[in-house]
């Protein structure tokens, strides 16, 4: 509990921090009893919702910033905002209770230069296509219960001359206060403020639902939000550091105190994905959030950025596609050619999400450049379940993009831990709401990761329910299963950094690899160890060997500390290929893997012939193509990109289809001959369901592909395998308007 006080006092100091400097006043200043006040009706304002209002609400901004400074205030009415308000300095908008400022379809300032656009979308390039905007500014704010409502007709991408595609952007300002108003229908962004300084926000309500983002705090610091209500359909509320200001700016000391979010598609608390300057002492807690399309607590540094001392404390998560998801990346995308950057000191403390998890919670570094120094404690989540078995031991690929489906699926559905320096989990609990073939949770690649009074539910099927795979100084002290039983580990090329009360083993093959003659048999040794207390006998059984091989131990089980043999018998038909034998050793607390290499040469030839495709129109853009790596070209017709692709499939046999195929309806569509027995894998949009013909004979692998279409857009394609002998193989039709047409691979 020691660590929910610390994070609890951080959070209440760095609250009474931002008060007592002073700036809450001096934001606020403009509001205070002895400010001026002027009356929008004053200058001409009908308020009657058709008149275009903005001449005379500028006219009193003017007034009140040349008298000083001073508050406009918009008794009840709607105020129609034909054009573009300019803010000015010492000049605080008070919105009465009943009062509405109304956007219009057009009027409004063009987008000014910036030389800086590559770096950034447009909407985050540009800021004077507002309804109010300014630059450069001190002391200014919004206050009182009224409305800035966009009426529908702000843009969620890139306006045309006299469109607006935002309520609110401030620029280079300090002393900013936003109290108490609603801002809705905000087109790409209801407010968004970058360069600012001293930001004060309480009881503020955006709804931009029907559009995109909420609230964007770019490159901002001294910030306290209290009591946000905020429902998005992009991200809520977003911390990010571009380059639209030409340089790297300071962000952080940042508050955020009692929020309910929502992000139909996208991220309900989110750092990124523009991330060119550091971000350090972030404070959240009391916040809820519920629905996220992409991440509810989402932290990536794709630019460049160190991200570090954040804490996350009370946290209500539920409907979130990820509710945890830190990543770093190499998409380098500012202006002052920036490495990779890191994620440091993050803590979550009471962390509770209910239907939370599509894509398990992760943790994803870069060599290098690893993830360090998190902590979770008192996390309790509920994922969804539901997936099939996969190898436990495949590292996910990486398309390279910021979401969380970048990384297809994850082989854990708790937490998956990838290129991570201490990592620990205290006092948590994960548990399914759907079956699950696949482990709790896997930490691969990375050093000291520790799970203490870990809870996790077992799964039909799961081959273990912790993995440390290459992880030096791992500990499970007092981690258990729902059922009250201890956690089976898998630890292969992993160190322990505590053992009491474990019973553990390792496995290994010698030879790594051997080459052999189709029709004969090859040996090898499998060693097995104790690793800690009392390990078992340890049961031994191989996948991946060459189809129609016969795979044998003696002895089998073998007694840890001793050696086994196992042999390797192939066919005189046996395909002349390299292969991927893994060992799979078990006893009652531990699942093991080992790998051995196997090149079969004197067998047969795989090739693949007689292409036919039903599709007259398309079947043309048809091939076949060897050696599956990143960056080919998926389709005949399209120059779409494979940047993600799943190690044990790097390097096949492939079919380059026509993606418009993809709407053929003939069965078959398409027709092959192998000349050897091999594995068919028809990869499938995620968006489609699954064609008919992939019946009960196919076998949802649980990986995927990724593809690349351009801009920002990546699909997934779900992998599905069945074995094929010899001869013809008949695939049926995508048959989809929707999505991509499959994808296929001769294993």
């Amino acid at each position: 509990m020691a660590g929910i006080r610390v994070a609890r006092t951080a959070a209440a100091l760095a609250a009474l921090a931002l008060v007592s400097a002073g700036w809450t006043g001096s934001a606020s200043a403009a509001t205070s009893p002895a400010a001026s006040v002027f009356n929008v009706r004053t200058f001409g304002a009908t308020g009657d919702g058709i008149t275009n209002d903005t001449p005379a609400v500028n006219a009193a901004i003017a007034a009140a910033n040349g008298a000083g400074g001073g508050t406009v205030e918009f008794p009840a009415g709607t105020y129609l905002a034909g054009g573009s308000i300019h803010l000015l300095s010492n000049v605080t908008l008070l919105l009465d209770a009943g009062s509405t400022l109304l956007g219009a379809a057009s009027g409004y300032d063009v987008p000014e230069p910036n030389p800086n656009d590559a770096f950034q979308d447009f909407g985050h390039s540009h800021f004077h296509d507002a309804m109010i905007w300014g630059d450069n500014l001190t002391n200014i704010g919004f206050t009182g219960s009224g409305v800035i409502d966009g009426g529908g007709h702000f843009i969620t991408g890139n306006p045309k001359p006299g469109q607006a595609d935002k309520l609110i952007a401030l620029t280079r300002c300090t002393g900013l206060t936003v109290n108490g108003i609603t801002l809705r229908r905000g087109g790409h962004f209801a407010m968004l403020t970058n360069g600012c300084d001293h930001v004060v926000s309480d009881h503020l309500t955006i709804d931009t639902a029907s559009d995109r983002d909420g609230w964007n705090v770019i490159s901002t610091r001294d910030v306290l939000i209290t009591n946000a209500n905020i429902a998005a359909n992009d991200d809520a509320l977003a911390f990010k550091s571009d380059w639209a200001l030409g340089a790297t700016l300071p962000n952080g000391n940042v508050t955020v105190l009692n929020a309910h979010l929502s992000a139909r598609c996208c991220n309900g608390l989110m750092f990124g994905s523009e991330t060119c300057g550091d971000f350090s002492n972030y404070w959240f807690s009391h916040i809820t959030i519920t629905g996220a399309g992409k991440s509810g607590l989402g932290m990536v540094s794709m630019d460049g950025a160190h991200i570090s001392h954040v804490y996350y404390n009370d946290i209500t998560l539920s409907g979130t596609a990820s509710p945890i998801t830190e990543k770093v990346g190499a998409r380098h995308r500012c202006g002052n050619s920036p490495g990779i950057g890191s994620i440091s000191d993050i803590h979550y403390t009471n962390i509770t999400g209910t239907q939370a998890g599509v894509f398990s919670p992760t943790l994803w570094g870069q060599p290098g450049h690893e993830i360090s120094d998190v902590t979770f404690q008192n996390v309790q989540l509920t994922l969804p379940g539901g997936r099939p078995a996969m190898d436990p031991n495949a590292l996910p690929s990486d398309n390279g993009d910021y979401n969380p489906n970048s990384l297809s699926t994850r082989p854990a559905y708790g937490f998956y831990l990838h290129n991570v320096v201490g990592v620990t989990f205290d006092n948590s609990r994960f548990d399914l709401a759907a079956d699950d073939a696949r482990p709790a949770i896997i930490a691969n690649t990375g050093s000291r990761v520790s799970l203490h009074h870990v809870t996790v539910q077992r799964g039909t099927g799961s081959p273990f329910d912790v993995g440390f795979q290459s992880v030096a100084g791992y500990c499970t002290a007092g981690s258990r299963t729902g059922t009250g039983g201890a956690s089976r580990l898998s630890t292969p090329g992993s160190t322990p950094a505590c053992v009491a009360g474990v019973d553990n083993f390792t496995l290994g093959v010698t030879p790594a690899a051997q080459t052999g003659t189709a029709g004969s048999s090859v040996t090898y040794t499998v060693h097995t160890g104790v690793a800690s207390g009392r390990p078992g006998p340890v049961t031994l059984t191989a996948t991946g060997a060459p189809p129609g091989a016969q795979v044998t131990f003696n002895p089998n089980p073998v007694q840890p500390g001793h050696d086994a043999t196992m042999t390797v018998t192939t066919q005189p038909t046996t395909r002349n290929d390299p292969y991927r034998i893994t060992v799979v050793g078990s006893d009652p607390g531990a699942t093991q893997y080992a790998q051995a290499g196997l090149t079969v040469t004197g067998g047969v030839d795989l090739t693949i012939t007689g292409l036919t495709v039903a599709d007259p129109a398309n079947a043309a853009n048809w091939s076949v193509q060897s050696n599956l790596q990143p960056g080919v070209v998926l389709y005949g017709d399209r120059t779409y990109t494979l940047p993600g692709i799943p190690a044990p499939v790097i390097g096949a046999r492939w079919i380059r289809t026509a993606n418009n195929s993809a709407k053929a309806t003939a069965d078959p569509l398409v027709t092959f001959t192998i000349t050897a027995p091999a594995t068919i894998a028809v990869a499938v949009d995620t968006r489609q369901a699954i064609p008919p013909w992939i019946d009960a004979s196919w076998t949802d692998t649980g990986t995927q592909l990724s593809d690349f279409e351009g801009g920002t857009t990546f699909r997934r394609f779900e992998i599905y395998t069945r074995p094929f002998a010899a001869g013809p193989v008949p695939l049926g039709p995508a048959a989809t308007t929707t999505a991509d047409m499959y994808v296929i691979l001769v294993l």
